[in-house]
């Protein structure tokens, strides 16, 4: 691309040059022409001083009257293939700072103008469609910000409202409060998910690579959820290969394998299943977690890494479709994989591949 444009630019100023050489030529011919042909009548004898001043003159003129003639050619030229390119160009831009990222400028015809004013037009449209795609994202996150709290700040309203009863029973009381309490801990967790989020996707957080044994690792976060499964009566089976050394960041590391646990754990009903398996290579590490829980569409499993996004759109299970970006974006930074397969009512299982040194993020820092 680059030798292309290098290419271009190279004939571009060889025209130019020919151009302009040509010009010079054709006012400087005319000029002598026409001073030889008013003195073409003296021919034979000295010039006189006056033959020579009204000789000088008329040529003055006409170099006066070429200039005037080339003055408004330029501006023509310049009126059609600068100022209205500029115009628009500006134009756009104008509607642009208002905040209007639907417009777009058509391409300038190739005959009006060089390539550059097109090459300028290009980099502009593609900068008003990332614009766009940023200003619809910031109001689709401000709308859903605003709908996730929504619930939570409801329930805190109706139990409190309720908790001013007179005469409350202890019994409610301490359902009421309970009510309160669990929405009140869904709002804080949603607001660190988010400073979380907004943290890692603007580069504030940056890997502190330690080398661990991933497998440790994996078996503490599965034992936080020891409760959860003993209540549900969750089969847990483990394939974890020994001695499995990673270099990464072992605390944004927990943050994937909690929340695929927890999702696991979450939707997979009494009597259910969770598998974790941990295999590695000379490059690589691989996690799955697999359950047998209620799974999803291929049109679910689309979106999952889309923040706010749920596809339980009863809202019946706990959650703010954070969890599973922020997985996303800690395995981008870790320059890892995942993957997602699914069926409904079969099960789900996410594949985590981290590497397995700090070659590969060592390069991008």
């Amino acid at each position: 691309m680059k030798k292309g444009n290098t290419t271009k630019t190279v004939l571009g100023t060889i025209s130019n040059f020919f151009v302009f050489f040509l010009l010079a030529a054709f006012v400087t011919t005319c000029c002598i022409m026409l001073f030889i042909n008013i003195l073409q009548g003296s021919i034979g004898r000295d010039f006189t001083q006056e033959e020579i001043t009204v000789a000088a003159k008329i040529t003055m003129l006409n170099v006066i009257l070429l200039s005037i003639g080339m003055a408004i050619v330029d501006y023509v030229r310049r009126k059609f293939t600068v100022e209205r390119p500029v115009k628009r160009i500006t134009d756009a831009t104008s509607k642009m700072i208002e905040g209007d990222f639907s417009v777009r400028i058509e391409p300038i015809s190739k005959f009006a103008t060089d390539d550059s004013f097109n090459e300028i037009i290009e980099c502009i449209n593609k900068m008003a469609s990332e614009l766009s795609s940023v200003e619809t994202l910031r109001t689709d996150f401000i709308a859903n910000v605003s709908h996730e709290m929504k619930t939570p700040l409801a329930v805190m309203q109706n139990y409190g409202t309720l908790l001013q009863t007179p005469d409350l029973p202890e019994e409610k009381r301490v359902e009421y409060a309970k009510a309160i309490t669990d929405a009140s801990r869904r709002l804080a967790d949603m607001m660190t998910n988010i400073l979380k989020l907004n943290r890692l996707e603007n580069q504030q957080i940056y890997p502190n690579l330690t080398t661990f044994d991933l497998g440790e690792q994996l078996c503490e976060s599965l034992l936080q959820y020891e409760s959860t499964w003993e209540r549900k009566n969750i089969e847990i089976e483990t394939d974890i290969a020994e001695s499995v050394h990673v270099s990464a960041d072992a605390e944004l590391l927990s943050l994937v394998w909690n929340n695929l646990f927890s999702n696991a754990f979450k939707f997979t009903e009494e009597g259910g299943k969770v598998t974790l398996t941990l295999m590695a290579d000379e490059k690589y590490a691989t996690v799955k977690v697999t359950d047998t829980g209620c799974g999803m569409s291929a049109e679910v499993g689309a979106h999952i890494f889309e923040k706010f996004y749920q596809g339980d759109t009863s809202h019946a299970t706990q959650g703010n479709g954070l969890g599973l970006p922020l997985v996303k974006r800690v395995v981008d930074i870790m320059q890892g994989e995942i993957g997602v397969e699914s069926a409904i009512g079969v099960g789900t299982t996410f594949t985590v591949k981290i590497r397995r040194t700090e070659y590969g993020l060592e390069e991008t820092r």
